[in-house]
């Protein structure tokens, strides 16, 4: 039997490790070995506005956004994407690394597949960073 001192130890133990993660190209897709604290928040701060919440199998329910859903099934215009997609990342975006979200700014993208450019700033415990993604509106 484990005492519960035991248990805790151990949980604080497995929570205080290093971010270490394979590193992922999203742009081709692929895999590009091994990568640790800012790089491995900025992966996963793209990775957590791409990746459709409840859509994947492999991910607890708290994982990823809503933006594809909400976006998507409304038919939303540009300039209302643009009000709701500050709530619709930062609520994405839980994670105890990340300590503030903000600085949004949003450039039209590519018109043939009607895409919204959108940038912010991420202050995280490994400083601040600048994140650009791409985010289909149909």
């Amino acid at each position: 039997m484990i005492s519960i001192n035991t248990t805790a130890t151990i949980i604080n133990e497995i929570a205080e490790k290093p971010s270490r993660t394979y590193g992922l190209d999203l742009d081709k897709g692929r895999i590009i070995g091994r990568i640790d604290n800012a790089e491995a928040i900025n992966l996963y701060i793209r990775k957590a506005i791409i990746t459709p919440r409840f859509g994947c199998l492999i991910y607890s329910s708290d994982y990823g956004s809503e933006i594809e859903a909400v976006l998507t099934s409304n038919g939303w215009n540009r300039e209302v994407a643009k009000k709701l997609l500050p709530k619709l990342i930062k609520d994405a975006l839980c994670d105890k690394r990340i300590i503030n979200v903000y600085d949004f700014t949003f450039e039209d993208g590519n018109k043939s597949e009607d895409c919204l450019n959108v940038s912010f700033k991420a202050d995280t415990i490994f400083g601040t960073t600048e994140i650009k993604e791409a985010i289909r509106l149909v």
